[in-house]
């Protein structure tokens, strides 16, 4: 039900629940974070990470028992087999991830947000996406172990959000 620009509904949701491909991703997802973290991020980057007690190791994306992968279509295809343009493509996808996280709340779900750097291509063609399409967001999704924790973060004030005028 989300809305998107001109209606195009540019997104593609792949939900993989089967184990070994859980775990293919994984490894793709860890190699290049691995990476990212040792050498694309850099130091501030990875300092403020620290806090929040991640790393490049995600387990999670073998035990969760769904991975969501959301890809934004950069472009449709047209009948004729032309491109289809997809107005404001990734606002409209952001938009639809929102949702999906709220819906997936309301069921009574968990998940994290994951951005793979630099794990797109692979992960398109271990999924066998179009060249249209461009990994947006990772969600692995199910119930949390009874011995999770999670980083206790705080909010900014509301004054520091929102401006009344």
């Amino acid at each position: 039900t989300s809305p998107s620009g001109a209606h195009t509904e540019p997104w593609t949701f792949v939900v993989v629940q089967d184990p070994d491909l859980k775990h293919r991703i994984r490894e793709i997802v860890e190699e290049e974070e691995e990476i990212n973290y040792k050498k694309r991020m850099g130091d501030r980057w990875v300092n403020d990470l620290k806090r929040l007690r991640t790393n490049w190791i995600k387990e999670y994306l073998d035990t969760a028992p769904y991975l969501i992968l959301i890809f934004k279509q950069v472009y449709g295809r047209l009948p004729n087999g032309g491109k289809k343009t997809h107005y404001y493509n990734e606002i409209s996808v952001s938009i639809a991830c929102g949702m999906l996280l709220a819906a997936l709340q309301n069921a009574g779900l968990y998940t994290v947000t994951t951005t793979p750097l630099n794990c797109g291509p692979q992960l398109r063609a271990l999924l066998q996406r179009p060249a249209n399409e461009k990994l947006l967001l990772l969600l692995p999704v199910g119930y949390p172990k009874k011995d999770a924790t999670v980083p206790a973060l705080t909010r900014k004030p509301l004054e520091d959000i929102m401006v009344v005028m």
